[in-house]
């Protein structure tokens, strides 16, 4: 499971002053919902990015400048032997995108790592996208 603190990645204490309410609520829903998910795959993983402010997304390489991170609407989580991307990828993977409300880009495109997001992407499709 991880924590708020994993989530914030210290980012909270140092870039308070980007921290709205509404980041604040995003937030504890991606941590929640992101724990519903590991709950049911069975294991436990470490939060790699978690909240971005704006001069830490632009840094990041790869990062979409648009990056659901930016609004606390997004996680990625270590998976190096890509299990957890493989169990997302099963039917009953899907199934529990679909019962808890997250969606994921696709292993193709985030090797080593497993993002999911609280908010469909912007130009539909189902629970895997590809960014």
């Amino acid at each position: 499971m991880i924590s708020l603190t994993d989530y914030w990645m210290g980012r909270d204490e140092e870039y308070p002053q980007f921290l709205s309410p509404q980041i604040e609520r995003n937030a504890a829903l991606t941590v929640q919902l992101t724990n519903a998910l590991l709950a049911r795959f069975g294991q436990g993983r470490k939060v790699i990015s978690g909240w971005r402010p704006a001069m830490v997304n632009a840094a990041t390489p790869g990062a979409a400048p648009n990056s659901k991170h930016l609004t606390a609407q997004a996680v990625d989580l270590a998976d190096p032997e890509g299990d957890l991307d493989h169990w997302l990828m099963s039917a009953a993977g899907q199934q529990a995108l679909e019962d808890i409300g997250l969606w994921m880009e696709h292993p193709a495109a985030t090797k080593g790592r497993t993002h999911l997001q609280t908010v469909p992407p912007r130009f539909g499709g189902g629970r895997v996208f590809y960014p």
